[in-house]
């Protein structure tokens, strides 16, 4: 079965229905959208947990720092 859509143009073949075609741009249209939405979710969990880790070491200096000055009283 001979190949269809924008690429069968390219590649001399006969193209697709106007049909086919608006499939085949829905398609890719989805899977952009997918591809961005899990970049922007990963890179909004990594900056989550790059602020947990930041306020946890925040909160361990700040304990030590306690500890510190209630030691030398």
């Amino acid at each position: 079965m001979p190949s269809r859509g924008i690429w069968a143009n390219l590649r001399g073949e006969k193209p697709g229905t106007e049909q086919d075609e608006v499939k085949l741009q829905n398609a890719s249209k989805q899977i952009v959208q997918t591809a961005i939405l899990r970049a922007v979710q990963q890179v909004s969990q990594e900056s989550q947990q790059k602020e947990k880790r930041t306020n946890s070491t925040s909160l361990q200096l700040e304990r030590g720092k306690l500890t510190k000055k209630h030691e030398k009283k």
